[in-house]
């Protein structure tokens, strides 16, 4: 490995989620990780054994700052129900560790639903699909969405669905995505 700015020792034993397959593993304090790329909160990292997606909340292990990613009070509607349009800030927030495009651009959440609970809280579901049904990362994802979600004021309840139908293809990735894909 170089011995850039993106080399790293990690401080204290953290639990990554393995690139692709999403098994958890624990990383040891002292490992070297070299990261490849910091978007919407975590990280993913290379070790000698592969590579691992690290969750924000870990990002001390690595000397990085921790970020809070609350979401600021005021993004609920006048009836006090969540904004839509926070759900979707936060779902851009999400990203397949190994593109570095949000799932909203890469086209896949396929809808996004908030209905009103019998507590009075709010639900958000989500249906949404990965790039390959043998994406071993989508439970992650859909976790990283769910907990997203959460953090947006009003909701109390997420559910992140993954779906095949339709099946997903590139033609469904925003102009922007592609852009950021260089595909245009």
């Amino acid at each position: 490995m170089s011995t850039d700015k993106r080399d790293r020792t990690l401080s204290r034993d953290v639990v990554a989620s393995q690139i692709p397959s999403g098994d958890k593993h624990t990383l040891n304090a002292g490992t070297t990780v070299f990261i490849h790329q910091v978007l919407g909160g975590s990280y993913t990292v290379q070790t000698d054994t592969g590579l691992y997606r690290l969750d924000g909340k870990d990002a001390d292990a690595i000397g990085e700052t921790v970020v809070d990613q609350t979401v600021k009070k005021g993004n609920t509607l006048a009836d006090g129900s969540p904004d839509p349009e926070a759900v979707w800030a936060q779902l851009r927030q999400v990203f397949d560790p190994e593109i570095p495009v949000n799932i909203v651009d890469l086209g896949l959440v396929y809808n996004m639903e908030i209905s009103k609970q019998d507590d009075g809280g709010y639900k958000v579901d989500i249906a949404m699909t990965l790039t390959a049904p043998g994406c071993g990362m989508g439970p992650v994802i859909a976790e990283d969405a769910k907990n997203k979600v959460l953090l947006v004021p009003g909701v109390s309840n997420a559910e992140a669905r993954i779906t095949w139908e339709p099946a997903w293809n590139q033609s469904m990735i925003s102009e922007e995505g592609k852009m950021k894909l260089g595909l245009i």
